[in-house]
C-alpha cells in the first residue's frame, strides 16, 4: 500500500509540474529567432544598429538564466551603439541542448561560433555574466581570431574550494535527477523563487518586476532545470581543465565584480582573470553583489565601449 501511495503522489506531482511548466511557457514565450537543426536550435535576439561601425556584441547569461536577463540589463543603454545579440545558452530558455558536448562551457562556445557563422559575423565583443563568463573565456581560448574584446561580469571562471548546492548535484544525476526534476522542483521552486532572486542581488535591492520581466521561472521547467544543474555541477571540472589556458587570451579585457558578491568569490575568479590575461583591467564595485550588470550597468557599458575600440 505504501508503494501505491508514493506512486500516486509522484504521478500527481508529475502532472502538476507539466501543467505549471505549460503555464510558464504561455506567460514567457520565445521573443527571438531560431537557427540550427532540430534538437540543436539556438534561440537569440538580434538588435541591429544601422550605421554603426563598432563590432557586434554577444551577451551570454549565467546559471539559472536566459537571454531576457541580459537583454533587459543592456538593451536601452546600448541601443544603436552596436549590433546587440542576446542568446539563450544551449539547454536554457528556448535553446535546445544538443549533443552531450554542450554540457560544458567549451561545447557551448562552439555553438556560439556556429551562431556567428549563421549571422555572417567575423568578430564580436563577448560579455559574460557569472557562469556565462566560463563560456566566453572558452570561446576566446578556442577561437581567438573571432574575438574583438571581452567583458567579464561577476565571473565564475576558476577552481574554487568546496562544491555546489546539493540540489544541483541531485538534479544532475541520471535517474534520481530525472525523478527529482519531473516531480518536486517546479512546485517547490515557485515558492522560493523570490527568495532566490533576492539572494542573487544581495545586498542590493531587486529591481521592481525583475523576476517577471526576466522570465526567471523558465529555469524551473524540468528539462531546463536538469540542464542548468549539469552546467553548475560540471563547472568545477571544466575550469580546472581550462583555466590554465586563459594566459593564451590576448584580447582587450575588462573584469567587473562587486566586493559584496557571495555567490562567486572575486578573490578567486575576478582576480584570477586579472592575473591570467595580460593587460586585463579589474574594476571592483563597492557595495555591489552578484549583479553588477543591473546595479552598475553604466560601468559595464563603458567597459564594452572600451574593449570595442
Amino acid at each position: 500500500m505504501l508503494a501505491v501511495f508514493f506512486a500516486f503522489v509522484g504521478g500527481v506531482l508529475f502532472v502538476w509540474s507539466r501543467v505549471l511548466a505549460a503555464d510558464i511557457e504561455t506567460r514567457h514565450p520565445p521573443v527571438g529567432k531560431f537557427v540550427g537543426e532540430v534538437g540543436e536550435r539556438m534561440h537569440f535576439v538580434d538588435v541591429p544598429a544601422p550605421g554603426s561601425s563598432k563590432p557586434p556584441v554577444l551577451f551570454v547569461h549565467g546559471a539559472s538564466g536566459n537571454l531576457l536577463d541580459q537583454r533587459n540589463a543592456y538593451l536601452e543603454g546600448m541601443r544603436g551603439e552596436a549590433r546587440l545579440i542576446f542568446v539563450d545558452r544551449p539547454g536554457h530558455g528556448y535553446s535546445e541542448r544538443g549533443p552531450e558536448a554542450n554540457n560544458s562551457p567549451a561545447g557551448q562556445a562552439e555553438r556560439f561560433l556556429q551562431l556567428l557563422d549563421e549571422l555572417n559575423i567575423e568578430q564580436v565583443v563577448l560579455v559574460g555574466h557569472s557562469l556565462g563568463s566560463a563560456s566566453i573565456a572558452a570561446f576566446a581560448v578556442q577561437y581567438p581570431e573571432r574575438v574583438k574584446g571581452l567583458v567579464f561580469v561577476a565571473p565564475a571562471t576558476h577552481p574554487w574550494p568546496g562544491g555546489v548546492t546539493w540540489y544541483y548535484e541531485v538534479a544532475s544525476l541520471p535517474v534520481i535527477g530525472h525523478l527529482f526534476t519531473e516531480t518536486i522542483v517546479l512546485p517547490v521552486g515557485r515558492l522560493s523563487l523570490d527568495a532566490g532572486v533576492e539572494s542573487v542581488f544581495s545586498p542590493n535591492p531587486v529591481p521592481p518586476g525583475y523576476a517577471r520581466d526576466s522570465g526567471a521561472e523558465l529555469v524551473m521547467r524540468p528539462a531546463i532545470f536538469r540542464n542548468n544543474a549539469r552546467d553548475v555541477a560540471g563547472l568545477l571540472d571544466h575550469v580546472k581543465a581550462f583555466s590554465p589556458r586563459y594566459k593564451e587570451i590576448k584580447k582587450p579585457t575588462v573584469v567587473i565584480t562587486g566586493d559584496q558578491d557571495d555567490i562567486v568569490l572575486a578573490s578567486i575568479h575576478s582576480v584570477g582573470l586579472e592575473n591570467d590575461i595580460e593587460g586585463a583591467e579589474l574594476i571592483v564595485q563597492p557595495g555591489v553583489g552578484h549583479k553588477p550588470d543591473y546595479v552598475s550597468t553604466a560601468t559595464a557599458i563603458r567597459a564594452i565601449k572600451k574593449v570595442s575600440r
